[in-house]
């Protein structure tokens, strides 16, 4: 494949997943599977880290080839450094926006097996420390207008996955249509 069918059939991966993520998110919101709608959510942010990442690259040369190593399911690396770590791009992503790590923290709970998981008998809020409770607060505020108790349980928070899923999808077309146009982020 030459560079621009390359990128290409990258852009095509992220937005396929971005669509499975959204139809798959669709149904789990009306079974009322909130546990799986983080774990998609995750999944989301997770392109988007990605792709932020690509596009805060100097270098298009490592970028191209970081490209070819995801449409080829290859492990990414840095010149002389090793593999890139999943930290790395959220610090980068949490430069731009302040809300992915906490949402990606968040998501990582219900991933992996851990007392998240039980959020039918235990609320997920009460179990997370002050600071990360008041920051997912400010968020769901901020960009999707509530809710304004600052005591909230996990399934009054359940209600806003789909838009916090849509603030990251929308973001993450427009970092991709950045892609397609072989454009890097503003550096400040």
């Amino acid at each position: 494949m030459d560079e621009r069918e390359v990128v290409h059939t990258f852009c095509r991966q992220v937005r396929e997943r971005s669509r499975e993520n959204r139809d798959a998110l669709a149904l789990l919101h009306g079974a009322e599977l909130y546990g799986q709608i983080v774990g998609i959510l995750r999944q989301e942010l997770d392109s988007m880290i990605r792709v932020i990442f690509l596009l805060s690259l100097n270098d298009s040369a490592h970028r191209d080839s970081l490209i070819q190593d995801a449409v080829n399911g290859r492990v990414w690396k840095m010149h002389h450094k090793g593999r890139i770590t999943d930290r790395e791009m959220v610090q980068l992503a949490g430069q731009l926006h302040g809300w992915t790590q906490s949402v990606y923290r968040f998501g990582c709970a219900f991933i992996h097996l851990s007392n998240m998981n039980d959020y039918r008998e235990r609320d997920p809020m009460r179990e997370l420390e002050m600071e990360e409770r008041n920051d997912i607060l400010q968020h769901l505020r901020y960009y999707h207008g509530g809710p304004a108790s600052d005591v909230v349980t996990f399934r009054e928070l359940a209600c806003y996955l789909p838009q916090v899923f849509e603030k990251v999808s929308s973001n993450l077309e427009c970092y991709i249509k950045q892609i397609e146009r072989g454009e890097q982020l503003e550096q400040e």
